[in-house]
């Protein structure tokens, strides 16, 4: 495995250990501003796969699979950061602090919008790490070493096209309430 790919793991490591350290930080030892300064680290480590896979591009690499890979992870870290984040704080409270309202699993229309909403955040992610892949492949500037980036911008546009199609499908299927 290479550095890029390497870097990649450790961001994600990075990125799940500054949430817990945050929500820890918060919950655990009551220091609100502290936890929210773990939790504002996240974009940091985006900052820093950008950087690297920028450096290894312009020091002459010919684009890989874990380049694009890259891309897809800052622009899928950048849409749903947020809601994991939230997420993330929601479970940590009801199952750790064993406070707040338990988490429950949608359902009909609810679950619809709820993907719906997942698909948006998705397109989000889509438009920014396609224009990541797009920079990429101007600033390279020749095709035979960005052809890897180009492929996975279209196998990404497919995915997400099925996204919405599995979205659209809650809306007309709706998610059955789970029998208890």
């Amino acid at each position: 495995m290479n550095f890029i790919a390497w870097t990649i793991v450790a961001c994600e490591i990075g990125f799940w250990v500054v949430i817990a350290l945050g929500l820890i930080t918060r919950y655990i030892f009551k220091r609100e501003k502290l936890g929210f300064f773990f939790l504002a680290l996240t974009p940091v480590i985006d900052l820093v796969l950008l950087i690297v896979t920028a450096t290894d591009l312009y020091n002459g690499a010919t684009a890989t699979q874990v380049h694009a890979i890259a891309a897809i992870y800052l622009g899928s870290s950048i849409a749903f950061g947020k809601s994991i984040i939230r997420w993330a704080d929601e479970r940590f409270r009801y199952y750790i602090q064993k406070t707040g309202t338990k988490p429950v699993r949608k359902a009909g229309f609810e679950y619809a919008r709820h993907s719906m909403k997942g698909t948006l955040q998705h397109l989000l992610a889509y438009i920014i790490g396609g224009a990541i892949l797009v920079a990429m492949i101007y600033f390279i500037g020749d095709p035979a070493r960005t052809e890897v980036l180009s492929s996975t911008l279209k196998v990404w546009a497919l995915i997400l096209g099925i996204d919405f199609v599995i979205s659209i499908s809650y809306f007309i299927w709706p998610r059955p309430e789970k029998v208890k």
